[in-house]
């Protein structure tokens, strides 16, 4: 282990934490703001495949008010102004959630991305997709826009592990995954991955192989999150049926700190686990609340003495 924590390190958290990595960049404080742009997904429409992922509800981890009858500039204004009073925010990047967000024309997508981007309190746009839904025209696009504003490309990977992702229904593949990421190197915007961890059948040794590849691959941050079923979801059925056991609270917690400590300290960390609401989560129901979820994650490497990146090979 070094014996000096990496300087991008949040010297409290003992991780490189994408809200200090956004107001060191930036200058203030920045919160993303959720909106539902009305989109589909290829692992619905039959493109890809039908049902979606078998986890997949995205009423649970979606806000109330992002809907998208609702017009995208109420969306924005009701989360800014809950960001504002909630955390003084100044700044604001607009997060394209829900289902699959580069999933249509160039000319769709530059009208929603520069239609957010009028505002401005709004420095910058994160879109949420697919590694198999990139075409090079989104690409450009998202290029053209990180010119003049932040641009964040969201990839969801969430198994590195080609028979997990045959086994959730997924539709992709890890290549697709390493080509995607690939293919949006070097354009001067962020890429964040999506992980899962407590798949049936992937054990934490397993899990924790994800780390090399996330290092080797240009991942700038990372959203982590335990598998868990809500109600609508073929997952919660084999839940009910008993062929689903989620992960325990403490096995997550030691698992996702020995993640942390592996990780290269220049990929922020975006997410460390994931919440649905009450009245649709089955399992697991760990009674923590977010903020309550994150320091347990932190005060575990604080009891340990360690840190992200802290048994790292790669910067």
């Amino acid at each position: 282990m070094s014996n000096a924590p990496d300087e991008r390190l949040h010297p409290q958290l003992h991780l490189n934490s994408y809200g200090t990595y956004l107001r060191r960049r930036f200058g203030s404080r920045i919160s993303k703001v959720n909106v539902d742009a009305g989109f589909t997904c290829p692992n619905r429409d039959g493109s890809k495949g039908t049902g979606g992922c078998i986890y997949c509800n995205n009423v649970s981890f979606s806000p109330r008010e992002t809907l998208s009858a609702v017009p995208l500039e109420e969306q924005m204004a009701a989360g800014m102004a809950y960001h504002r009073s909630r955390l003084g925010s100044e700044k604001f990047i607009i997060y394209f959630q829900k289902y699959t967000n580069t999933y249509g024309s160039a000319e769709l997508l530059s009208a929603l991305y520069r239609r957010v981007l009028d505002h401005p309190d709004v420095i910058g746009i994160s879109v949420g997709t697919r590694p198999d839904s990139l075409s090079d025209e989104a690409l450009d696009l998202l290029t053209d826009i990180a010119r003049t504003k932040y641009v964040c490309l969201e990839l969801g990977l969430q198994s590195m592990d080609d028979a997990i992702l045959n086994r959730i229904n997924r539709g992709h593949t890890l290549d697709d995954f390493i080509g995607a990421a690939t293919r949006a190197a070097g354009r001067n915007f962020d890429i964040c991955a999506h992980l899962i961890h407590g798949f049936p059948g992937e054990s934490a040794a397993e899990f924790l192989k994800t780390v090399p590849l996330m290092a080797e691959l240009p991942i700038d941050s990372l959203k982590l999150h335990q598998l868990h079923a809500v109600e609508g979801t073929e997952l919660a059925e084999l839940y009910h049926r008993g062929e689903f056991t989620p992960v325990t609270l403490e096995a997550y917690i030691t698992t996702v700190a020995d993640f942390l400590e592996l990780l290269p300290p220049r990929i922020a960390i975006q997410r460390l686990y994931g919440s649905a609401p009450l009245e649709i989560c089955v399992a697991p129901r760990w009674g923590l609340k977010n903020n309550q979820m994150w320091y347990a994650i932190v005060n575990e490497l604080t009891r340990r003495g360690s840190w992200q990146g802290c048994r790292s090979v790669g910067a």
